[in-house]
C-alpha cells in the first residue's frame, strides 16, 4: 500500500492541470520537486512530533541500557541496519527518522547504521531485484547493504564524532523536572513536544527544499542513456566511475532498479551496475545538502567517504566473484 499516493496524485494534478505542463523536462522536474518536498516535510513533522512524545514519556536511560545490552558482536549495529532495510525510505526521507534517533540519544554509530542501510534496501526493491536477477544475486545484494551499514556505523562510532553533530540537536534534553510538572496535563504535553518538533523542522526545512530541488532538476533534465554511454567502456575503472556519476542523482532503490536492469542488459558488469544503483540511493547530493544542517562537514565527509569506499569494494567483489 502506497501511503503517499494522495501526495503523488496532488503533484500530478498541480503540474498537469494547474500549470498545464505535460511530458516535458520541466514537468518531470516540477512533479518530482512537489511530491518529494511534500512527502519529506510530512515525514519530518510526523516523526519529530512522535520522537518528542516518545522521549517525553520513555526513559531514555532504558533505551540506552537496551542498546548497551545488545552491543556484543555488533548486534546493535545489525539491528539498526535491519530496521533500515525494512523501512521504505529514500536517502532524504530517512533523514527525519535519523534526526529523531539523535534527539532520543541513540548512539551515533548505531544511528548511522540505520541511515546508511535505509535507502540501500527496502522490501519493494528486494522483490524487484529477485524478479529481475534471481534469489542468489538478491541475497548477496541484501547482505552487502547490511554489511555496509554495520561496518559504517561501527567505524563512525569508534571515531568518536559526536562533537560534529549540530549543537541544536544536543540542546534538546530530557528535562525530568519539567516532565513531572506537566505530565498530568496532556494538553501541556502536546504543546511542549509540538514546540520542540516545529523548532527542529524549521531549522531543516530550507535544506530539504534546496536538496529536493537539485534532485528534481537532475531527475528531469539528465538525458536517457547518458550513463550507459560512459560506463560501457570503462573497464576496471567502471566501479569508481559508476559511483562518481551516481552521486549527483537522487532516487530510491525501487526507482533505480529498472536503470540497473538497463545497464546490465547493455553488457555492463553486475558489480558496476550495482555500485551505480547503491551510490544513486545512498550518496545523493540532495541528501548531503539536507544533512549539512544537522552534521558538521567533518562528519558529513566521513560518512560519505565510508559509504563510498564500501560501495566500491562491494562492486569490485561482485565483478570478481559473480
Amino acid at each position: 500500500m502506497n501511503f503517499f499516493k494522495p501526495l503523488e496524485v496532488f503533484a500530478d494534478w498541480l503540474v498537469q492541470d494547474i500549470f498545464n505542463l505535460t511530458d516535458s523536462h520541466m514537468a518531470h522536474a516540477l512533479d518530482f520537486f512537489i511530491y518529494d518536498s511534500l512527502k519529506i516535510i510530512f515525514l519530518m513533522i510526523l516523526i519529530t512530533h512522535f520522537m518528542s512524545l516518545l522521549r517525553f514519556y520513555l526513559p531514555i536511560e532504558k533505551l540506552r541500557d537496551f542498546l548497551v545490552k545488545h552491543k556484543m558482536f555488533g548486534l546493535d549495529y545489525f539491528l539498526a541496519s535491519i530496521f533500515g532495510a525494512i523501512t521504505p525510505f529514500c536517502s532524504c526521507s530517512s533523514i527525519p527518522l535519523f534526526i529523531g534517533f539523535l534527539e532520543a540519544r541513540i548512539p551515533l554509530g548505531v544511528t548511522f547504521s540505520f541511515l546508511i542501510t535505509s535507502p540501500l534496501i527496502n522490501e519493494v526493491a528486494i522483490g524487484l531485484f529477485a524478479g529481475l536477477f534471481g534469489f542468489k544475486i538478491t541475497a548477496f545484494y541484501v547482505l552487502a547493504g547490511i554489511l555496509i551499514g554495520v561496518v559504517g556505523g561501527f567505524v563512525i562510532e569508534k571515531l568518536k564524532m559526536e562533537k560534529y553533530v549540530a549543537e541544536f540537536i544536543w540542546d534538546i534534553k530530557s528535562n525530568k523536572l519539567e516532565r513531572e510538572e506537566i505530565k498530568n496535563s496532556f494538553g501541556k504535553v502536546l504543546k511542549t513536544i509540538s514546540r520542540e518538533a516545529w523548532g527542529i523542522t524549521r531549522k531543516v526545512i530550507v535544506y530539504v527544499l534546496v536538496g529536493v530541488a537539485v534532485g528534481g532538476s537532475i531527475h528531469g533534465y539528465v538525458p536517457a542513456g547518458f550513463f550507459e554511454k560512459y560506463l560501457q567502456f570503462a573497464g576496471y575503472l567502471g566501479v569508481p566511475l559508476a559511483v562518481i556519476l551516481a552521486v549527483p542523482l537522487y532516487s530510491n532503490a525501487s526507482g533505480v532498479i529498472p536503470v540497473l536492469q538497463s545497464l546490465i542488459a547493455k553488457g555492463i558488469p553486475m558489480g558496476t551496475g550495482l555500485a551505480f544503483m547503491m551510490a544513486t540511493v545512498g550518496l545523493s547530493f540532495p541528501e548531503a545538502l539536507i544533512l549539512k544542517k544537522v552534521l558538521k562537514w567533518q562528519l558529513l565527509v566521513t560518512f560519505f567517504g565510508i559509504v563510498t569506499m564500501g560501495i566500491i569494494i562491494i562492486g569490485c567483489l561482485f565483478n570478481l566473484f559473480l
